[in-house]
């Protein structure tokens, strides 16, 4: 099982402060440093200071300052950049990283940051993503030296040099979220990992099936896709410890012992392995407290030498 990092700088943190959970994670020997898409602070009292940081601008300050993990957005809206433009971006922060980026992308949901920044934010958004999702793939996907064209609903473009080209042969492309139909169809045509983002346990296997059956019935193999799960991780040595963590990121113990990876090394040993076995093959660890690096360093110390 691969083991990610995940941030959510919006609630309030700088780019010094975002570069040095990056490092840590790279440092530990985790997989992957992801951060969230949003510009917006969420929840009760949060001021979100200093203020909000772009994700693909993070992103490409990092790739030159990392060397090993792989970089990337879950998830990053529709609504925040056109197809176009987004394929630029993620393209050129690849070739920086020389080829460690990936792209999560889905509909957007908060409605409060379109506001705050002046951003559309349309009711329906479905239709957006898929027309997303064709686009940017294939402007990557279009031989060097012709063009793309594409008429959709939303978007349109017109002889595109579809430049510049991503370093991998195929930048990773996530989807992912709860919806029993359509999105198990998008994820079926055109990602390389579907995402579930803080389900309830006992839903797992049953959406990782959908999913399954979605590939079928496009006549794709089930098994190229990576299946993950996204879950807020705080970890202790002893229940002080975790009560500690709990406590400094606003959450109760009982609470995220139910719903997140949470609590002693045993505890969250045993959760990582249920997971595994309902076929979640990567965990992104929802870390919310970025000034608190020994947290990183118990997990990498303490849990990630008894997964096997």
């Amino acid at each position: 099982m691969r083991l990610r990092i995940f941030t959510e700088p919006q609630q309030g943190a700088s780019y010094d402060d975002i570069l040095a959970v990056a490092q840590a994670t790279e440092t530990l020997g985790f997989d992957a440093f992801f951060r969230s898409d949003h510009y917006l602070a969420m929840g009760d009292h949060v001021s979100g200071l200093p203020g909000p940081t772009d994700a693909w601008t993070t992103l490409a300050g990092l790739a030159r300052e990392t060397e090993r993990i792989r970089l990337g957005t879950l998830v990053s809206s529709v609504t925040y950049r056109p197809p176009g433009i987004l394929a630029i971006q993620v393209a050129q922060v690849d070739q920086m990283s020389k080829g460690r980026v990936e792209l999560g992308l889905g509909t957007g949901w908060f409605e409060q940051e379109h506001l705050a920044y002046g951003i559309p934010f349309p009711a329906k958004r479905f239709g957006m993503l898929e027309e997303q999702l064709e686009i940017v793939t294939g402007l990557w996907e279009t031989p060097v030296g012709q063009t793309y064209s594409f008429t959709g609903e939303h978007y349109t473009l017109v002889d595109s040099p579809a430049l510049p080209k991503p370093s991998q042969a195929r930048v990773p492309v996530i989807v992912g979220g709860g919806g029993a139909k359509r999105t198990p169809a998008m994820a079926a045509r055109f990602a390389t990992e579907f995402n579930l983002p803080f389900p309830e346990f006992a839903d797992i296997p049953g959406k990782f099936a959908g999913v399954r059956r979605a590939c079928e019935a496009v006549g794709r193999d089930p098994r190229e896709l990576v299946y993950s799960t996204a879950l807020i991780a705080v970890a202790g040595a002893d229940e002080a410890e975790f009560a500690r963590r709990a406590a400094a990121v606003g959450r109760e113990p009982g609470e995220l012992r139910e719903h997140g990876i949470a609590g002693t090394t045993s505890e969250i040993v045993d959760r990582l392995g249920a997971l595994a076995e309902d076929g979640v093959e990567c965990v992104y660890l929802q870390i919310m407290d970025l000034a608190d690096l020994d947290h990183l360093d118990f997990i990498a110390r303490e849990v990630v030498p008894q997964l096997g």
